[in-house]
């Protein structure tokens, strides 16, 4: 982690500049005359490095000559949060903002820029990966180079989710987590390459199933408050068989059924705990998780918690782990 503003003003932009340099030399600049605050966490995620950073104005150039000196052969990936970014590689150029994933090569030369006003800090996520461990030929590489990508539906939704989450809480995660988290955020940027360079049949089936199983968690949070939700309009929404639904699953610790249940008790939890909430009905908190029938929420929220959900919400604290 790097957060210049602990060390003396006129070392700031320097310390900066080795940091995001690295072992890929490139030039940075900025036309920023205020003190030089920026912030930088590293997340390694077993050979897959994600990278918050939060910075002023700046201006990248990695030139034939300095990549001659070192290269990392590393592909990254960028999700601006706040402000825009512009890059051009490959004769290629895109502008792009919240709503775009930006790509390219650190082995080819760039020019990048990342623009905000006087008063505030432009704010990006990027994702690097080594070449090998990107299943896609040169041709379909270079489609991609400088092009803006959805972030804001489809894979490109997913993963720009699964980013932030990640970034926003590293803590939340155990040391040995990291491999698993790299290995679905290398799935979620494969697929999200893949499907914009068409070349979908590229990707393992491990990676297809992978990005599937997210896609059907991400569905299930949506649609919680359904009462019809139930494994079998899962499966309808995203056209597969109950069987192979379940299938997707079959290593997981849950079930889809489950999983549905579990996350519409714990919604139910927070929101009896929430003194905004405190003049709610249970029977209207738990209608609007998906649990219409009062009884058998009931049942459901006692064997979860062990204690009854009046109970809970009056303060006793529960005798189990959860729902699982």
């Amino acid at each position: 982690m790097l957060d210049t503003q602990l060390v003396p003003e006129a070392d700031r932009f320097d310390l900066w500049a080795d940091f995001v340099v690295g072992a890929t030399p490139a030039s940075i600049w900025t036309d920023r005359a205020t003190p030089f605050n920026a912030f930088a966490q590293l997340i390694d995620l077993g050979g897959v490095h994600l990278t918050s950073f939060r910075y002023p104005t700046l201006r990248t150039r990695r030139t034939a000559r300095q990549i001659r000196q070192a290269d990392a052969e590393m592909f990254q990936l960028a999700l601006p949060i706040a402000g825009f970014s512009a890059i051009s590689q490959a004769r290629n150029e895109s502008t792009i903002d919240q709503t775009g994933f930006t790509f390219f090569d650190s082995s080819r030369p760039y020019e990048a820029e990342h623009r905000v006003d006087e008063e505030t800090y432009t704010s990006t996520i990027c994702v690097r990966i080594p070449h090998a461990r990107l299943p896609l030929s040169p041709d379909r590489v270079n489609r991609l180079l400088a092009a803006s990508m959805p972030a804001d539906r489809g894979t490109g939704g997913l993963l720009a989710q699964f980013l932030q989450q990640v970034a926003a809480h590293p803590e939340q995660y155990e040391p040995t987590e990291a491999l698993r988290l790299g290995g679905v955020a290398l799935d979620l940027v494969c697929a999200t390459l893949a499907r914009h360079a068409d070349a979908e049949e590229a990707l393992s089936p491990e990676t297809r199933q992978q990005v599937t199983r997210l896609q059907v968690v991400q569905f299930i949070e949506r649609h919680l408050a359904r009462p019809d939700l139930d494994p079998a309009a899962v499966a309808r929404a995203h056209h597969v068989s109950l069987r192979t639904l379940h299938r997707l699953f079959a290593d997981e610790d849950e079930t889809v059924a489950g999983l549905i249940r579990r996350r519409r008790l714990e919604h139910c939890r927070r929101d009896l705990r929430n003194p905004l909430l405190r003049d709610q009905p249970i029977h209207v908190i738990a209608a609007r998780w998906g649990f219409p029938d009062p009884a058998h929420f009931s049942r459901a929220f006692r064997a979860g918690y062990g204690v009854p959900a009046r109970d809970y919400r009056a303060g006793v604290a529960p005798t189990t782990g959860g729902p699982r």
